[in-house]
């Protein structure tokens, strides 16, 4: 999850999510950016990062890393960590569960997110940028509600998400 008490974080929607994207493109190319899509396909909430990588790789994207066919879980996080500096820059997207007011929402943010927040794992911080999908409310059960979580909303986000980015970088 991004922090969400720093500065640099902002509450988006789609339209949201083009203008973060178009702010990134001032600075970076395509060539530039490796999008890390941190989750796996064995949970519905937590299977929005590999939803977007596999729509991203569908689009012609070819540094992304997870996709649902190879998913970047927490075992595949914590041998990628030592690595990520090689890949350039950093867009990382996960899910994340926040407030019910901000379900179907996104927490975009020009610095790192910390993955696996909600279900109480340590990983460092990763990203020079970050989308954090709120994909549910945060609750006494996160497993529970990860899993529960509608997949009709997750495969909206994660498409909002992979149009976002092919909108900017997509046909060049």
């Amino acid at each position: 999850m991004i922090d969400h008490k720093s500065q640099d974080v902002e509450r988006a929607d789609a339209e949201g999510l083009r203008k973060f994207m178009s702010q990134i493109g001032v600075v970076h190319s395509k060539e530039e950016l490796t999008f890390v899509c941190i989750g796996t396909d064995r949970s519905t909430g937590d299977s929005l990062g590999p939803w977007v990588g596999t729509m991203l790789m569908e689009q012609g994207f070819t540094k992304v890393i997870g996709t649902l066919q190879h998913p970047c879980d927490a075992d595949k996080l914590r041998q990628l960590i030592p690595s990520l500096t090689e890949m350039g820059t950093i867009v990382a997207i996960d899910a994340c569960l926040g407030r019910s007011d901000n379900v179907g929402a996104y927490l975009v943010s020009n610095g790192p997110l910390v993955p696996a927040q909600s279900v109480n794992k340590r990983f460092p911080a990763i990203g020079s940028y970050s989308i954090a999908g709120v994909v549910n409310a945060v609750s006494l059960k996160p497993y529970w509600t990860l899993q529960s979580t509608s997949l009709y909303q997750v495969m909206g986000m994660a498409r909002q998400i992979a149009d976002a980015i092919t909108l900017q970088w997509g046909n060049k």
